[in-house]
């Protein structure tokens, strides 16, 4: 997942470099057999789309193209943080200010999915970006 400008610009470099090496991976490899050349196409055009979604995404968000999520379970939450951010178009430096932390701090709780995060953390994180509701628990019989 793409969550600032500096990876965003690394994925769109990635996907060039891709584009590139895609396009030449026949021509290099000529005495390479026909089955292991696709293989290696199909391998490059798996990684490259990979890349391509997350950049969509992460335009999508940033350009607030994206206004509602929904997760399936608690572990979805972070995610949501993450997503939410980069939608309300806060940098990793402005939401610390607004929580008077240093930038690397949530750097930190987004490298690692908020693990480690207090549930008093994680809710001053969500009043800051206005989510509204940030769990919706529904019971199941089983």
């Amino acid at each position: 997942m793409i969550t600032n400008e500096r990876q965003y610009r690394i994925a769109q470099s990635e996907i060039q470099r891709f584009e590139k090496a895609r396009s030449e991976v026949d021509e290099q490899n000529k005495a390479v057999h026909a089955k292991l050349r696709k293989a290696m196409r199909e391998s490059m055009e798996s990684q490259l789309q990979e890349l391509c979604d997350e950049v969509e995404e992460y335009e999508a968000l940033r350009d607030g193209k994206i206004t509602s999520l929904q997760f399936d379970t608690l572990t979805g939450v972070p995610i949501g943080l993450i997503k939410a951010r980069i939608a309300r178009g806060l940098t990793q430096k402005e939401l610390a200010e607004s929580l008077h932390l240093k930038e690397q701090q949530i750097q930190r709780y987004e490298a690692t999915l908020y693990e480690g995060a207090s549930i008093d953390r994680i809710q001053q994180v969500a009043d800051i970006l206005g989510v509204r509701e940030l769990v919706k628990l529904e019971l199941t019989k089983g």
